[in-house]
């Protein structure tokens, strides 16, 4: 948990010094050219270090060790600070690019000197890029370590952090080409029509991105269940143990980034005595936690199926 903590922790400060940087650079290219599309961006990039901000927030508090009052640790306050990073792009980057760029189509604008923006655009797509490549790298780490496609990976996984850097960093990206095709399209026919419809593109992107993070937080929040593929390796290791006939029911919870409590009523044989299904359920302990490190919590209930 702790490694995990740190590789977050180093992608998240990568992707905010890069947002806070490029949010200054678009502000001042913006104001230059009075493009709204590059305001857009400016706003993408200021609500992304904001997210950023909260999502160090996030990882920190995520990171706390248990006490007597959060005997589960604090893993489910990182879900919290991440939703409430993804609000803050909703409002601040989806919620401006939509209005300026629709007030830019309606009563249109003047576009001066765009080279200080086609520059900044430039620069702009070469950090993300940077900040992308670093939360793909520890991506695909997890990934390998998982023994899962980093694609799955992407969509299934609790860490917060690197979801949210990962769908931001992208978005930014597809939101700089907008940007810039916005600007081509005003400067080669003259029309302001282009950068505005650009900037409602990048807020729209930005409203979709931020819909997708608030319902997977919000998931992650109420209960969610770890993945598929590990409630099978789950079951599989209950029914290897000798003593163990039958898995009457699974239940399992994700209850930080990286971190997954397991409960189970198991139905052991009728020939195992007191001592041995007590030493059937620390053995079970042991191999769950060796085979998934994410297990941090593991209650077996003996429950005989005909009682069930």
């Amino acid at each position: 948990m702790a490694e995990k903590s740190g590789e977050s922790l180093g992608t998240v400060l990568v992707a905010g010094a890069a947002n806070l940087t490029i949010a200054l650079a678009k502000l001042v290219a913006g104001l230059i050219g009075g493009s709204a599309a590059m305001l857009s961006e400016a706003a993408h990039s200021a609500a992304d270090t904001v997210t950023e901000l909260l999502l160090l927030v996030s990882v920190r508090g995520a990171g706390k060790p248990a006490d007597r009052r959060h005997p589960f640790g604090h893993g489910k306050a990182g879900f919290f600070w991440a939703m409430m990073a993804a609000v803050a792009t909703l409002v601040g980057g989806a919620g401006f690019s939509i209005t300026h760029g629709l007030h830019e189509i309606s009563h249109g604008e003047e576009l001066a000197n765009l080279t200080p923006s086609y520059i900044v655009l430039a620069v702009s797509f070469v950090i993300e890029g940077i900040s992308l490549a670093k939360a793909l790298s520890q991506l695909r780490g997890e990934a390998a370590r998982h023994d899962v496609s980093p694609a799955r990976l992407a969509r299934l996984t609790s860490d917060t952090a690197l979801k949210a850097v990962l769908f931001e960093d992208a978005a930014a990206l597809v939101g700089l080409l907008l940007a810039a095709a916005g600007l081509l399209g005003s400067q080669l026919t003259g029309s302001a029509l282009w950068d505005g419809l650009a900037s409602v593109a990048i807020g729209l992107l930005l409203l979709v991105v931020a819909l997708i993070l608030i319902a997977s937080n919000l998931s992650l929040l109420i209960g969610q269940a770890a993945p598929q593929s590990v409630e099978t390796g789950i079951r599989a290791v209950l029914m290897a143990q000798p003593e163990v006939d039958d898995v009457v029911e699974l239940l399992t919870m994700m209850i930080g980034p990286g971190d997954i409590l397991v409960a189970a009523k198991i139905d052991f044989k009728d020939a195992a005595s007191a001592a041995g299904v007590e030493l059937a359920c620390e053995e079970v302990d042991r191999r769950l936690r060796e085979r998934f490190p994410g297990i941090s919590q593991v209650f077996l209930d003996p429950t005989p199926t005909a009682r069930r």
